[in-house]
């Protein structure tokens, strides 16, 4: 237990604190309810256990010996979380059957495309992983508590989204908002990172 409180504590503050796939899921929760967001929520968590798979191979010290290449990761992330929150643009939530909802595919993309995500990942294993005196354990318990914590707070997140749509009404103004609330914070994490 006195490995596991600290990388919860860590991993809730990590997922749960506003960052650009939180953002984009309240923005999605905004436009299209709660239940249409599954998928993308699915995505969301599939695409964090790639992450954590590809930290398991090596990919992250891959990236510390080309750092050209962590940069172009940055970029493609910032293009590609302003494109999926810049989708919704014109989409008011009445106007939502209409609209592109977000999908598992494009859920799988976030997390890897996420220097956040990288910088968690990165940090989980290398000042909680140690602990464990088997390698299967951090593989297994690092991975697993990030996938459950995903499914509790980006639900979270979207159903905020979700509430605000019920309570407030559909609004271009409110969503529109939203995504520039998210753009502004992949403009934030993409100079935090540089």
């Amino acid at each position: 237990m006195e490995l596991f409180i600290p990388l919860w504590a860590f991993i809730v503050l990590m997922v749960g604190t506003p960052g650009p796939a939180n953002l984009l899921v309240m923005s999605h929760g905004v436009q299209n309810g709660y239940s249409a967001c599954i998928p993308f929520i699915a995505g969301l968590i599939g695409g964090k256990l790639v992450l954590n798979l590809a930290m398991v191979l090596g990919v992250g010290s891959l990236l510390e010996v080309y750092p050209a290449l962590a940069r172009v990761l940055t970029y493609m992330s910032a293009c590609y979380m302003t494109w999926l929150a810049l989708k919704g643009w014109n989409v008011m939530a009445e106007n939502s059957a209409v609209a592109m909802r977000p999908s598992f595919q494009q859920g799988v993309w976030v997390h890897p495309l996420n220097p956040k995500a990288w910088v968690m990942t990165t940090l989980a294993f290398s000042q909680f992983g140690s602990g464990y005196d088997e390698a299967w354990q951090r593989y297994l318990v690092i991975p697993l508590s990030f996938a459950l914590a995903q499914l509790l707070l980006h639900s979270a997140w979207c159903y905020a989204g979700a509430v605000l749509r019920t309570s407030l009404g559909s609004s271009l103004i409110m969503t529109r908002c939203l995504i520039l609330l998210t753009i502004a914070t992949v403009i934030w994490a993409l100079f935090l990172a540089a």
